[in-house]
């Protein structure tokens, strides 16, 4: 069993800020930056591919109160939202969770995200593949 299933079943103790029947959230044990919080379905699913609609549904509406919860006590207009996928996409603990990072000036976090020039014909090539 992983470790965010044992928090949902009350084996491993967590700082739980909210919880209802679907989603269980709380402070990250390893904080990025102050009030680093993550969210959970209480279901087992391992990643976001998994999710299904109503609980993705769900996770929407519940980031964006959680996000403006924490943006009012913490006092900060700024926040990172995401999730990893997959080993080389970071993901520690299979367990689908999405976290919720507040930023403040100088909290030394630094997100950088590297810059592939694709040519017109890539992007192109690239659209026609990816759209629905």
């Amino acid at each position: 069993m992983c470790v965010f299933c044992k928090i949902v079943n009350n084996e491993v103790p967590a700082y739980t800020i909210y919880e209802d029947d679907d989603f269980i959230a709380f402070l990250d044990i390893s904080q990025a930056t102050i009030g680093h919080t993550l969210i959970v379905p209480k279901k087992h699913y391992p990643n976001i591919y998994s999710l299904d609609d109503v609980i993705a549904g769900k996770l929407g509406k519940l980031s964006v109160l959680l996000a403006n919860h924490l943006k009012e006590k913490l006092k900060t207009d700024h926040m990172n939202i995401i999730t990893n996928a997959g080993e080389l996409a970071g993901q520690t603990v299979n367990h689908f969770h999405l976290h919720l990072i507040p930023r403040y000036i100088n909290d030394g976090m630094i997100f950088k995200f590297n810059r592939n020039e694709l040519s017109e014909k890539e992007f192109k090539k690239l659209h026609n593949l990816l759209k629905k």
